[in-house]
């Protein structure tokens, strides 16, 4: 059994979703392991992890629409102090995942056609985010 350890990090545009996969599937490939799990933490309270469609930009649209209106902002929010997009970002981030395994097969993510991995940027102004990641396996 091997394994590799290491931080990616990722820059985001504003609040949305960027495809990391192909960044994983570099990474993944780099190290060697046919087979395994890749687990993916991310390190930030205002950013999640997510596998979702790759085909239709739509879905990315509306589930970017239907997480502004469960976490709004402008409601009544006693975490104010880092601006208004702040305390809806950590709601959401609490509701989806911050960390994901996929699994590994001959040095591929063993990914569906239509999937690909996303970090959630739930801020409205770009940052630079970093994920850890760890790979096991043979």
């Amino acid at each position: 059994m091997r394994q590799a350890l290491d931080r990616l990090g990722v820059d985001t545009p504003g609040q949305g979703f960027v495809d990391i996969t192909g960044a994983l599937s570099d990474w993944v490939a780099r190290h060697g392991i046919a087979d395994g799990m890749l687990t993916i933490w991310c390190r930030h309270t205002s950013a999640s992890l997510l596998v979702q469609e790759n085909a239709d930009p739509a879905v990315r649209a509306d589930l970017q629409a239907f997480l502004r209106r469960l976490a709004p902002e402008g409601a009544a929010y006693r975490h104010t102090e880092e601006g208004p997009d702040d305390m809806p970002a950590h709601i959401r981030a609490a509701l989806m995942p911050t960390h994901l395994c996929v699994p590994v097969q001959a040095e591929r993510l063993a990914l569906g056609t239509w999937q690909a991995v996303y970090l959630v940027e739930h801020r409205r102004a770009p940052h630079r985010r970093e994920l850890a990641l760890h790979l096991i396996g043979e």
